[in-house]
């Protein structure tokens, strides 16, 4: 009986450590402060479960002129059918013949079966319930689709990744690619990683989303930031995901 108690309890902390800092490849968590890290693996500690808290409240919230939740299609919590779900986006949405993001994925549920009005993409409300189904896949590797539609977009991304842009010129490998681990401005210059998001950034106060860093990006180097909805912003998700495919995903991590 004590050995399988103690088999339970080595089972459970790899299963409550999965996806911190346990891929070979580097990323964002292994250029953070060792507090930082630990604020991401407690989840007692880690701000950005408030925000899950919130989307588990509001999947179960009936919504729109069809009065229906989440639940409603997907089961009593986002575990009943969602597990890895997360871990695939950005993916196809067949009825617009086009990739989307989770974000956008959620929007068109929310107006195709809720009847109600899509969320900014910013959102409290959105990144809520983006990040309850980002929690089911914590853990599980990266896993893109590899379908033409995608495809494309991902290799789009990877143009964009490489285009130098605004007025400093720069293109994003040459911070995220050839400067991993210097400094900038006194941070720690991370690899381009998809897998911690939504992340709660300290610089933020806040949980955002992939998006909204990629816009921070842009507008640090004195470019137009993408429009949200983009193709351009879609393309780069798909890019990194495509990156990272295999990485184990982090959501919610924590960054500075």
């Amino acid at each position: 009986m004590h050995r399988h108690s103690r088999l339970a309890g080595l089972i459970a902390l790899a299963l409550t450590t999965a996806g911190y800092g346990a891929d070979l490849q580097p990323t964002g968590f292994d250029f953070m402060s060792a507090p930082t890290q630990r604020m991401q693996r407690d989840d007692a500690l880690n701000p950005a479960m408030l925000w899950v808290q919130d989307g588990l409240a509001r999947w179960s919230q009936r919504e729109g002129a069809a009065s229906v939740s989440c639940a409603s299609c997907h089961g009593p919590t986002p575990r009943a059918q969602l597990v890895g779900v997360a871990a695939r986006y950005p993916a196809v949405d067949r009825e617009l013949g086009r990739v989307v993001d989770l974000g956008q994925r959620i929007n068109l549920c929310r107006q195709r079966h809720q009847r109600a009005e899509p969320w900014a993409l910013e959102d409290d409300a959105l990144l809520a319930l983006e990040v309850a189904i980002a929690l089911e896949s914590r853990g599980l590797p990266m896993a893109p689709p590899s379908e033409p539609l995608v495809m494309a977009a991902q290799a789009l991304g990877e143009q964009l990744w490489h285009k130098p842009m605004g007025q400093l010129d720069l293109a994003c490998d040459e911070c995220h690619d050839q400067r991993v681990g210097r400094r900038l401005a006194g941070s720690v210059i991370p690899p381009g990683n998809a897998v911690g998001y939504p992340t709660y950034r300290l610089e933020w106060q806040a949980l955002g989303s992939l998006r909204r860093r990629v816009r921070n990006c842009l507008s640090a180097v004195r470019a137009e930031p993408f429009a949200q909805d983009s193709p351009e912003m879609v393309a780069l998700q798909s890019y990194l995901a495509a990156r990272d495919r295999g990485l184990l995903l982090q959501a919610p991590a924590v960054r500075p």
